[in-house]
């Protein structure tokens, strides 16, 4: 049995979203988002690097400062493993829910994420990889469960992916840079071609972090 969300009177981005961004501001340098259109009358898959403990945040960050500005969201939605939201069940009041990779519950978490995108304005933030692994990973594996969830979604889903980098330069709070890409949609969905697409990207957007360094590729012996 997978963990749900709880549900808490309906706010919006309007009353929990500003102290969000409160905290983050505090904690961090600069968020600079790279932006990219938004399609209206959809719901949205936002996917993105999977790189730490903030990573949650970021994604509900970028709801409110970009995709709400935009477009009218309904509801934000996160999948989380459930070993980790077994730790952290005061996630589930902020629209995480579980999934076991391995479990007899994995179908019924692939289920419930397709249900979500089939309401046009709900939003999932999703975490291809799997796994959490470095911020300076060039390439990013897609597992299968994201086309699992998009052949079970019949409503138009926008495909979202965000590079988020983190730079300190001069300053000793770190500053995010959230390099973002347009995927298309859920129409004639290819895994492959989003592999590449997200790959293509991702190595753009490190190359831009580098600043006043060219990197020279060294083969080896």
């Amino acid at each position: 049995m997978i963990l749900k969300p709880k549900k808490l009177p309906y706010w919006g981005f309007n009353v929990p979203a500003p102290i969000l961004c409160w905290i983050l501001k505090r904690r961090f340098n600069k968020l600079v988002i790279n932006s990219i259109d938004l399609k209206p009358n959809c719901s949205y898959l936002l996917l993105s690097n999977h790189i730490g403990f903030w990573d949650g945040f970021w994604g509900a960050y970028l709801c409110y400062k970009l995709m709400d500005k935009r477009v009218p969201l309904r509801a934000f939605f996160a999948m989380s493993l459930k070993k980790q939201l077994e730790k952290n069940q005061w996630l589930r009041y902020f629209g995480c829910f579980s999934v076991s990779p391995f479990g007899k519950s994995r179908e019924e978490s692939i289920d419930f994420a397709a249900k979500i995108l089939n309401k046009p304005g709900n939003i999932l933030l999703f975490y291809p990889q799997g796994n959490l692994e470095s911020n300076y990973v060039r390439q990013i594996e897609l597992r299968e469960g994201i086309a699992e969830i998009l052949a079970k979604t019949n409503e138009n889903c926008q495909i979202i992916w965000t590079s988020n980098l983190i730079e300190y330069f001069e300053s000793l709070k770190a500053s995010v840079y959230f390099h973002m890409l347009d995927c298309g949609t859920n129409v004639n969905f290819n895994i492959d071609e989003l592999s590449q697409k997200i790959n293509d990207h991702h190595q753009k957007s490190i190359q831009k972090q580098f600043r006043f360094t060219t990197e020279v590729e060294t083969k080896r012996a």
